[in-house]
């Protein structure tokens, strides 16, 4: 069905250059490199005090790596040009990267938990000094590379799983140190697995948003932030619109938010001008830098897509 009126697309340097996928190459480089020879460093002082604790977050700190290696390169990704049948590019990798991140770290506690309580049965003494030097480090290590990410983590969602996995190893790094002084103090053995299951929760609580906003924008929802009846609200209230009908509203990447909408605009003589406006207020105000409006004009020619539960 055609519908009449007007159609445009909000192309302007304005609207897409602010929320372009992030170029965190430099900090995605920096980590790989650190982590992996940490992970090295882990494994070997693991078999060499006959730390099971050390093994198993080196084996944590390894899953980290692949995980870093896989936002890097979504990433890399989604700077790639549309072409042939990928009209959007490759940004959508982006949020798959994100959301395998999640799973990922939901993988990782799993792997905690069980040597945590398998610990807990069968408690063994290890090389306390070892294991505090080593696990020092990695808390070095880890924070480090999480502050490289820490600046965006709220702008792409992908970077914040970056950050999330850096910043949970440094917590378990730390509590593997605390667990190794407590031990050599006191001789309780159970002590380390205790606080890695309390570690385990945490990283759980803190894994679940970003599990919940990476299958929100898998599944094409508006991203957390856009109030989609504050954006209906808005664009009903601009010069001359009576009626918003099929709008939508969803990520083409971490980064870069996309909205459908039909206006319907009895008296439309300025259509350029009134597209033009509409478009950058969209993009300043709701961070929207990729709009396409369509403008019909005749009220009573019913549009197909209007009724609100047709898509």
């Amino acid at each position: 069905m055609r519908h009449r009126g007007d159609m445009a697309h909000a192309h302007h340097d304005h609207g897409h250059h602010p929320h372009a996928p992030t170029d965190m190459g430099r900090a995605f480089a920096i980590g790989v490199a650190l982590n992996t020879a940490f992970v090295l460093a882990e494994v070997a002082a693991g078999f060499w005090s006959g730390s099971m604790a050390l093994l198993a977050d080196a084996g944590h700190n390894l899953s980290d790596v692949l995980a870093l290696l896989l936002a890097w390169g979504a990433a890399v990704l989604a700077r790639r040009a549309p072409a042939g049948r990928r009209t959007y590019g490759l940004r959508k990798a982006t949020i798959l990267a994100s959301l395998a991140n999640a799973v990922l770290l939901l993988v990782a506690v799993g792997a905690i938990v069980s040597e945590s309580v398998r610990r807990l049965s069968e408690p063994a003494s290890v090389a306390t000094t070892v294991v505090m030097a080593t696990a020092a480090l990695g808390v070095v290590i880890n924070t480090a590379t999480a502050l490289l990410f820490m600046r965006r983590r709220h702008e792409d969602l992908n970077v914040r799983g970056a950050f999330l996995h850096m910043a949970t190893d440094a917590a378990v790094s730390l509590a593997v140190v605390l667990g190794a002084l407590a031990m050599a103090v006191t001789g309780i053995l159970w002590i380390d697995p205790a606080l890695s299951l309390a570690i385990a929760a945490v990283i759980v609580i803190g894994t679940w948003g970003l599990l919940r906003d990476s299958v929100d924008l898998a599944l094409d929802a508006a991203p957390k932030g856009v109030d989609v009846e504050e954006v209906r609200r808005w664009l009903a209230s601009q010069p001359g619109v009576s009626e918003v009908h099929d709008l939508h509203i969803w990520a083409m990447s971490t980064t870069e938010t996309a909205l459908t909408a039909h206006l319907i605009r009895p008296e439309n003589p300025d259509c350029d001008r009134f597209l033009q406006a509409a478009s950058e207020g969209l993009a300043h105000r709701f961070k929207i830098g990729h709009a396409t409006l369509q403008v019909e004009t005749d009220a009573a020619s019913a549009c197909r897509l209007a009724p609100a539960e047709v898509v």
